[in-house]
């Protein structure tokens, strides 16, 4: 069942959420999966961000290719990771009628993206693996910052969901997003952006 949460968003434990995404009303599409892989145990070995394009039918490969030149060892885990990001790549595809797409796996423990912002893109899909999910507001908070008021609710997504957040290039009402304040903390997270690969340098 799709659930809205606001005039924006929908969310659903079923993958086909994603395809809301196209609609007009709709900014924010959030699959909210249950039984994700855990990958923590990767995050035990120094890594090096991931960032490349490619075509679906080369993506698996040079996802193998890209881990390992990062640092990722050989494990279940990785051959896991692997698999999870193909699919979800494949999925964006579908939602987004492209046949390629640009990846960025990155470790992040600092402050990155920390203000409330939209993307300049079309659509990007985000899952955080590991630690704390993006967070982002409904339509109401998304008004009050950008009349420079705090907001009353920020929402955050769980680790393993999947969101595609509208961007600036799609539509005049994006969705309003950053990552979670975590400098200082000691948390690390594991964090997949897909986008098209004509708006990669959004």
């Amino acid at each position: 069942m799709t659930t809205l949460l606001s005039p924006s968003a929908q969310r659903s434990t079923d993958h086909s959420v994603l395809d809301a995404i196209r609609d007009e009303a709709c900014n924010l599409a959030i699959w909210e999966r249950s039984g994700a892989p855990a990958f923590d145990t990767l995050l035990a070995s120094p890594l090096d961000d991931v960032r490349f394009a490619a075509t679906l039918s080369e993506l698996g490969a040079r996802l193998t290719a890209q881990l390992g030149a990062a640092g990722y060892p050989a494990t279940p885990a990785r051959a896991a990771l692997i698999a999870d990001i193909a699919a979800l790549a494949e999925r964006y595809a579908a939602v987004m009628e492209i046949d390629a797409v640009s990846v960025r796996l990155a470790i992040v423990t600092t402050n990155s993206c920390r203000k409330f912002h939209a993307d300049y893109v079309k659509a990007r899909l985000i899952t955080t693996y590991v630690g704390t999910g993006t967070q982002w507001l409904d339509a109401e908070d998304a008004a009050r910052v950008a009349r420079d008021e705090e907001p009353h609710h920020i929402r955050t997504l769980k680790a393993g969901d999947v969101g595609l957040f509208k961007g600036r290039m799609w539509t005049t009402h994006p969705a309003i997003h950053r990552s979670p304040p975590i400098a200082d903390t000691g948390e690390k997270r594991l964090l997949l952006v897909l986008d098209p690969v004509r708006d990669a340098a959004g």
